[in-house]
């Protein structure tokens, strides 16, 4: 290992200790690892050969096998019981499910742990070949602000960390069924996150089309074997899972977008950009089209410029820096899924190596991406937000509210423009390898 590689090692722990060590803390103490505990007692359920989608038999599993905590908040309960994940997440959640809570989330945590400052020193190192200052400075800030990964224990720690991990493998083409097995996983997981990240391979053509059609079949393997056991033991639990989800996201429900939303006014508020329009006419039948419609634009956009051009390595890191932010303002997200945002690291450094005035615009963006969704920031803006006590009435008090409360959401969508610019006007695509190449990302360190 050089010098370089092991004090950029350090500063990584460090960075990540504070993370690790803070978010553990109020996990214990605080919501003690509330989403973990839906998963896990969600799971438990089905094995005991009940409905986890009925509120009525999960609740009763719940209280039996003792996980209600005494301190418990009425929404935690409700984040327990009113179970909504997807049927593939029973059969990952399986093995820790099997053992006593105690033993169970500890090795959960610690494989989260584990494969997120895998996937983040990953993400370093592919930086580091362009501008190793830059990208050390953009991981240390990302690292700092992941409590909220240890400190519920949500899926998306393990899927954020297995979709990045893929995407290095595909590129650099190594450990390459690996590769396919934790994209496979991350799909099956939470689709929302990976889906687009996906979607990217498979238009990108050839050897990679090959893969991510590999990885969709693995995850279409598991959704079967997903839905057959759960028919086998609940055949109605379709119907539950859909009134699970309304109840959820209805008018003050926890994962509603709007300013009534249970979280709306707290640094874990959702993030997509149906949280910003809401804050200008409340109305789903108004802010989601909108959301649609843009972040479809979008999409499109970058879509075409991928299958009209040639595929390169530089303009892969600069499409899915475009990607990732579009894929948490296109429909429900929180602020532990944006930490797929780490994989405009690269993408970064690549235009920082450029050099010019775009070097210091992908500075600022990937900087601004990374601290306004990062969770010590989203609290104090949160916290000043709430102490204002400022209305929604006229047009700039909703502009400052969302500003105050929605500075993740506004962010995602700078860095996905910004992205989706660099990516269309990339020459690098058209002087690329063939998108049969299985060459790895090479370049010249920054001087």
């Amino acid at each position: 290992m050089t010098r370089t590689r092991r004090n950029a090692l350090i500063w990584i722990l460090l960075a990540s200790g504070i993370s690790i060590l803070w978010g553990s803390s109020v996990g214990q103490t605080g919501n003690g690892w509330v989403d973990f505990r839906a998963v896990y007692y969600g799971t438990r359920c089905l094995l005991e050969r009940h409905n986890p989608y009925s509120v009525s038999e999960l609740e009763h599993v719940y209280r039996t096998d003792g996980g209600e905590r005494a301190s418990e908040s009425a929404a935690a309960h409700q984040a327990v019981v009113l179970y909504v994940n997807v049927p593939t997440t029973f059969l990952v959640v399986a093995p820790f499910a099997v053992l006593p809570w105690g033993l169970a989330h500890v090795l959960w945590m610690i494989l989260i742990g584990v494969l997120f400052l895998l996937a983040a020193f990953l993400m370093w190192d592919l930086g580091a070949r362009y501008a190793p200052e830059v990208s050390l400075f953009l991981i240390c800030i990302f690292l700092a602000n992941c409590e909220s990964i240890f400190v519920a224990g949500n899926t998306a720690g393990l899927v954020v960390a297995l979709c990045v991990i893929a995407v290095w493998c595909f590129l650099q083409n190594r450990f390459v069924p690996a590769g396919i097995l934790c994209m496979a996983l991350s799909l099956a997981v939470k689709p929302h996150d990976a889906g687009l990240v996906w979607l990217f391979f498979l238009l990108a053509g050839g050897v990679y089309r090959k893969r991510a059609l590999q990885s969709l079949f693995i995850t279409g393997v598991l959704g079967l074997a997903a839905f057959l056991w759960l028919s086998n033991v609940a055949p109605h639990w379709m119907q539950d899972w859909h009134t699970n989800l309304s109840v959820i996201s209805a008018p003050g429900g926890i994962n509603e977008p709007g300013p009534s939303g249970f979280t709306s006014r707290s640094g874990a508020t959702v993030i997509d950009l149906q949280a910003v329009i809401s804050f200008f006419r409340d109305d789903p039948r108004i802010y989601n089209p909108v959301s649609y419609l843009i972040c479809g634009a979008l999409l499109l956009a970058g879509a075409v410029r991928t299958l009209r051009s040639r595929f390169s390595q530089q303009g892969a890191w600069l499409a899915l820096a475009a990607i990732v932010p579009l894929t948490m303002l296109v429909t429900y997200h929180r602020e532990w899924d944006a930490k797929l945002l780490m994989l405009a690291v690269p993408a970064c450094a690549v235009l920082w190596a450029e050099g010019g005035a775009i070097r210091r615009m992908a500075l600022v963006a990937t900087t601004a991406g990374l601290v306004l969704t990062g969770d010590i920031p989203l609290a104090l803006l949160s916290i000043l937000g709430n102490a204002l006590h400022v209305g929604t009435a006229g047009i700039f008090d909703q502009i400052l509210m969302v500003v105050l409360m929605r500075p993740a959401s506004l962010a995602l969508l700078a860095v996905g423009i910004f992205y989706l610019w660099a990516y269309v006007r990339h020459t690098g695509l058209d002087s690329g390898i063939g998108s049969e190449g299985e060459e790895p990302l090479t370049a010249q360190p920054d001087k």
